[in-house]
């Protein structure tokens, strides 16, 4: 692996091992997100805590203080929205040459395996990857799953991740599930973790959580599960510990409700 490929994963990728990736870019596809209206007010206090931002080249520009921010996962897919008829006919919208132009320590696309658009997503990916190998810019790989939900289950998912490293992903961005540890022992690079089910309960996150990282997995990609929250310093302080410092349920439970304001 060349030197800028290494320096790029290590600003991304923490000393220990583990990462806390921070994702504000739903509004590509789902328009003004609730508690993301506003993107540079909402990671605003959220910034000590998390180690990249992942986010589209609009609001990066629009709303990002370039001055005080940590280092960016560029999303450079798109093209759909929910109104559309398949969220899964993503294209790629960013070139590599924008994403050096922006100062990006990695890049981040969305493959949907076993939609109609499948090969089409893929080949972005093996392009993508092609072209950040060329710069040493990293790909990470986002096993998106559109409105078909069900299909997140540890069969799928396995499935998903393993051909996305297998196409030259460095990083591979999915969701938790029962049994993770299949999903993470059949995948040769780095798995983050995007969420998980719908839950009712703050200790829910910190459950999953706790769980994929003990599986395998080397840290998050959550959003809406923090800054939809309604204590969200408190709930990335939690989140960070176990994350970081190997907290328990119990610790994280402990972190969050001593965090609140």
């Amino acid at each position: 692996m060349d030197w800028g490929m290494k320096n790029r994963l290590a600003q991304v990728i923490q000393p220990d091992g583990h990462c806390f990736f921070m994702p504000i870019d739903h509004g590509y596809f789902q328009g003004p997100t609730r508690k993301l209206e506003r993107p540079g007010e909402t990671i605003k206090p959220l910034l000590p805590y998390y180690d990249a931002l992942f986010v589209t080249r609009g609001v990066l520009r629009s709303a990002i203080d370039p001055d005080n921010t940590k280092p960016i996962i560029l999303r450079v897919s798109g093209g759909t929205s929910m109104l559309g008829k398949d969220l899964a006919n993503e294209g790629l919208t960013t070139s590599i040459e924008e994403a050096i132009r922006l100062n990006a320590s990695a890049v981040g696309m969305s493959v949907f395996i076993g939609s109609d658009y499948e090969k089409e997503t893929l080949l972005n990916l093996a392009k993508l990857v092609t072209e950040g190998e060329r710069y040493g810019i990293p790909v990470m790989a986002v096993t998106a799953v559109g409105r078909e939900m069900e299909k997140r289950d540890a069969r799928y998912l396995g499935l998903c991740c393993r051909i996305a490293a297998e196409l030259g992903a460095k990083v591979v961005k999915t969701y938790w599930c029962e049994n993770f540890e299949k999903v993470t022992n059949g995948c040769p690079v780095p798995v983050v973790m995007a969420g998980g089910p719908k839950v009712e309960t703050d200790r829910e996150v910190f459950e999953f959580v706790h769980d994929g990282m003990q599986k395998g997995a080397i840290g998050v990609n959550l959003g809406r599960n923090i800054w939809q929250n309604a204590q969200p310093v408190a709930m990335i302080k939690a989140l960070r510990a176990i994350v970081h410092e190997d907290a328990s349920v119990e610790e994280a439970d402990e972190i969050f409700n001593s965090s609140k304001e």
